[in-house]
């Protein structure tokens, strides 16, 4: 026993502690996976250029240039402008009202956490305007249990299928008004209760398209959370058991910016 000594002790209550905190250990575990092919990994991204789509009304959204090349220098760099808000990317709590943390001020550890996957394409291919209800929320905690807190909730609704092409995915009417879905009010509520780290979706807006106060953008932002809009196809991920890491540009005083999302699979 005294050959032991204090680094097997502590090699041994390391272990001890991994088996009390079984969802710790699997997400270790998927981690450890990643190098042989155990755990995939999902990038839940699209690669900015400026091919994707914009918001309406901005004319200027993307511009890369060279400065420098092979044949010339050696060696190969580009600059390049973008908006903030393009592509796959995060919305930061200042980015509304009363929100206030700029994206290099969120805490780190709210950008990694468990994926709540709710599907509601039956519904989004029935109707562009549906919104995600604290109903239908609840109904997805009866299959699967409470939503834990610092979990991070997609709203998949299909609508990657109609990437890149600008007509179907804003799909505006002849006013000019897009129509996608999105989170309801009422659902965003519900989920700042459940006290999760941030929402994400699979259009141009957490808010459904013919919006016009934003009200989830007030809501989820003024509470801390922060949105990831223009994820990339969610087809894959089950509706539990995935885990999400959230690397956004650490933009100081950014409303946002773009946003790498990896999604880990046992």
């Amino acid at each position: 026993m005294a050959a032991f000594g204090r680094s097997g002790t502590f090699i041994v209550c390391l272990a001890v502690l991994f088996t009390l905190l079984p969802q710790n250990t699997h997400h270790h575990t998927m981690l450890e996976g990643i190098p042989s092919g155990k755990t995939r990994v999902l990038d839940l991204s699209y690669a900015i250029s400026d091919k994707l789509v914009p918001w309406p009304g901005d004319e200027k959204f993307f511009e890369a240039k060279v400065n420098a090349s092979i044949e010339k220098n050696g060696y190969f760099t580009r600059s390049f402008w973008m908006l903030e808000h393009y592509g796959t990317h995060l919305d930061a709590p200042a980015h509304f009202p009363p929100g206030k943390a700029t994206v290099d001020q969120i805490p780190a550890k709210q950008l990694f956490g468990p994926a709540v996957v709710i599907d509601v394409r039956a519904e989004s291919g029935k109707d562009a305007d549906y919104q995600l209800g604290a109903a239908r929320v609840e109904a997805w905690e009866k299959g699967h249990g409470r939503i834990p807190e610092e979990a991070i909730v997609l709203l998949r609704t299909g609508w990657a299928s109609r990437w890149p092409d600008v007509r179907k995915y804003r799909n505006q009417d002849e006013k000019g008004k897009m129509h996608f879905p999105g989170f309801s009010a009422e659902a965003a509520k519900l989920l700042i209760d459940r006290k999760v780290s941030g929402l994400g979706c699979d259009t141009l807006s957490i808010d459904h398209g013919a919006s016009s106060d934003y009200s989830v953008h007030h809501l989820a932002l003024g509470a801390g959370l922060y949105q990831l809009e223009n994820l990339a196809d969610l087809s894959e991920l089950p509706e539990t058991g995935a885990f999400l890491i959230v690397a956004p540009i650490k933009l100081e005083g950014g409303s946002g910016g773009p946003v790498r999302v990896f999604a880990l699979l046992p």
